[in-house]
């Protein structure tokens, strides 16, 4: 093979690794209650998507400040998704967040809001957890973030949970409380993108190799 080829194959193989084992999952608001508050979940709210080993998948939550507001409740919809693993957490999990201290089974047990969302957000049963009392002070609040780990249905890998996340079959809800006015926001999320760099790359990549090979001819 030429060293050319050879380098430009090793690149992408390292890129689309890099995209093959984490991705970040952005949100949208469905309840509206006040504009700002949406706007602001909206803007400091995503989970990544890690795959650990053991066909296991671990989502951590993040909320970025410095907007006043806790994640009190999460959801999820379906998927390739088999139990519910373990909460990383205060208590629960190792390495978790000190402020941080969830439960499974959320109650409500569906996402507040639900039908507002396009189709409307039905949690599977056991697919939930949420903050302990008091709250607000146990959610993930600016600067912190929970973990929450499932095994996979037999056969079913990483990548098919990221095809979900692409297609909508797995679907993430997140209950917001504690905004600056008292009030809350439910938020659903948004379909994984294939990551455009991955595309120009492939493009690139195809170039490449069409030019090194017309050299060799």
């Amino acid at each position: 093979m030429n060293n050319s080829i050879r380098l430009v194959l090793l690149s992408a193989a390292m890129l689309f690794g890099s995209f093959a084992h984490a991705t970040t999952v952005s949100f949208y608001c469905i309840s509206g209650n006040v504009t700002a508050d949406c706007d602001t979940g909206v803007a400091q709210l995503s989970v990544d998507v890690i795959d650990i080993g053991g066909n296991r998948v671990q989502f951590n939550f993040l909320k970025s400040g410095p907007g006043a507001s806790s994640i009190a409740d999460v959801y999820f919809e379906d998927g390739s998704l088999l139990t519910l693993d373990s909460l990383v957490d205060a208590d629960d999990g190792t390495g978790g967040d000190m402020g941080v201290d969830f439960s499974p089974n959320a109650t409500p047990g569906n996402l507040p809001a639900a039908n507002m969302a396009s189709p409307p957000f039905q949690a599977t049963a056991g697919f939930t957890a949420d903050s302990d009392s008091p709250v607000q002070p146990n959610g993930v609040n600016p600067g912190e973030w929970l973990g929450v780990v499932f095994d996979l249905q037999t056969g079913l890998t990483f990548s098919d949970v990221i095809a979900d996340l692409t297609n909508g079959n797995l679907r993430i809800g997140i209950h917001v409380q504690g905004f600056s006015g008292g009030g809350s926001e439910s938020f659903v999320n948004n379909p994984v993108p294939v990551p455009a760099a991955v595309w120009l790359f492939g493009s690139g990549l195809l170039g490449l190799v069409g030019v090194a090979r017309r050299k060799r001819a």
